[in-house]
C-alpha cells in the first residue's frame, strides 16, 4: 500500500470533520500496513482544544500496541501538525511522519523546525492540493 492510499483515507476522515463543523483535518497511524489508530479533529463536539486528529489517533495506537512508543509506525496527516501534536508526535517516538498541506500560520515547522524527534523520517506534499482544497472550501464556508 502506498503513501497515497493511506492520505486517501485520512482525507475522508477530514471529510467526515468537515461535515461535522470541525477544521477537516484527518490522521491514521498505521504500522505493518495496518491502521492501528485513527481520527479526526474533534475539538467542537467534544469542547476539548487538545482533540486534534493528530493527538487522538496517538492516543488510539498505544491503546492498541499497549505501549507508548510508535517508533514501528506511520503518522498520515492531512495538515502539518502544530506545536502541540508535534510534542507529541516527539515524545511517541514516531518512526515516520507523512504531511499532506503545510500550514504557514501554525504549523510546528514554522515555529520549531526541530521538534520531532531525530530519529522521525519526514514526507510532506502527499496529496497536498486535495487536502489544501478541503480545507480552503471549509473556511470559504464558514465567511459567507
Amino acid at each position: 500500500m502506498t503513501d497515497e492510499y493511506f492520505m486517501e483515507i485520512a482525507l475522508s476522515l477530514a471529510e467526515e470533520a468537515a461535515d461535522d463543523g470541525e477544521i477537516p483535518v484527518g490522521a491514521l497511524v498505521v504500522c505493518r500496513n495496518r491502521i492501528i489508530g485513527k481520527a479526526r479533529n474533534q475539538t467542537e463536539q467534544l469542547g476539548d482544544v487538545t482533540a486534534h486528529a493528530e493527538m487522538m489517533a496517538i492516543t488510539a495506537a498505544t491503546q492498541y500496541l499497549g505501549g507508548k512508543y510508535l517508533a514501528d509506525c506511520t503518522l498520515y496527516v492531512t495538515l502539518e501538525p502544530c506545536a502541540m501534536c508535534a510534542g507529541a508526535l516527539f515524545w511517541s517516538q514516531i518512526g515516520r511522519l507523512v504531511i499532506g498541506a503545510a500550514d504557514p500560520k501554525r504549523g510546528y515547522s514554522r515555529h520549531e523546525p526541530s521538534l520531532l524527534h531525530p530519529k522521525t523520517r519526514l514526507e510532506t506534499g502527499i496529496l497536498a492540493d486535495e487536502c489544501q482544497a478541503l480545507l480552503t472550501k471549509f473556511f470559504r464556508g464558514l465567511r459567507t
